[in-house]
């Protein structure tokens, strides 16, 4: 809510949801890349007859830097107060969230499935997975464009980016624009028939095999481990 709130007050230019950036060496234009209709493309965006530029990123489009003692700033705090009359938000309900489900950013534990799972009663199984594990459900491209799941669990180029402790790749091939939302993930395991599947080459673990065989295994181990 801030950056628009800045945007206005300097009468300039605002770029959301951004997934990437360069700056224009001649105009010093700041070049930004963000995701359009429903994530099927990706835009290059500029304010060129505006300053200061804005932008907002993706979360966990970037990975953190690493600290530094060498890098120094000055914190700066302001004092402000706000007039009561100045307020014009007026909040007319609260309604409290009763999905049990954290949202995929948020989440420690994903488990994702894609074009291998077959359809609808694949993630329905999947689904089971990420209950014992305490976790969420995502997709791949191929699977959210065949409706077996719906796009707000796309991760990729065009859809969520995440950092997990743990991420479980199911019948996903590893397309870059699908590695790239999810590669900075501590720990990815990948389960997938295809023993030459690019997903493999960035998973920490890796099972060549039947999802619909190694999954229920997973799920009984689990439960057992729980006991």
């Amino acid at each position: 809510d801030l950056a628009p709130r800045i945007a206005s007050r300097f009468d300039t230019g605002i770029v959301a949801d951004c997934i990437g950036f360069e700056v224009e060496e001649e105009t010093g234009n700041l070049v930004c890349m963000r995701p359009i209709s429903s994530g099927s493309m990706i835009v290059s965006c500029i304010c060129p007859g505006s300053r200061p530029q804005i932008a907002s990123v993706r979360l966990n489009t970037f990975k953190k830097s690493a600290p530094s003692e060498n890098r120094a700033a000055e914190r700066i705090r302001e004092k402000y107060h706000v007039q009561a009359d100045s307020i014009r938000t007026v909040i007319l309900e609260v309604i409290n969230n009763k999905s049990a489900r954290a949202n995929l950013e948020d989440a420690e534990i994903i488990v994702s499935g894609g074009r291998g799972t077959g359809g609808e009663g694949g993630f329905v199984l999947l689904r089971e997975l990420a209950d014992v594990l305490g976790g969420v459900v995502a997709a791949s491209r191929a699977a959210t464009d065949e409706g077996w799941i719906p796009s707000s669990s796309l991760i990729g180029q065009t859809g969520k980016s995440v950092a997990p402790k743990l991420y479980i790749a199911c019948g996903i091939s590893g397309a870059l624009q699908h590695v790239c939302g999810m590669s900075d993930s501590d720990v990815i395991v990948a389960i997938n028939r295809d023993a030459n599947a690019p997903i493999f080459e960035i998973a920490d673990y890796g099972v060549v095999g039947d999802m619909f065989k190694v999954v229920p295994a997973f799920i009984e181990e689990v439960k057992k481990a729980r006991a």
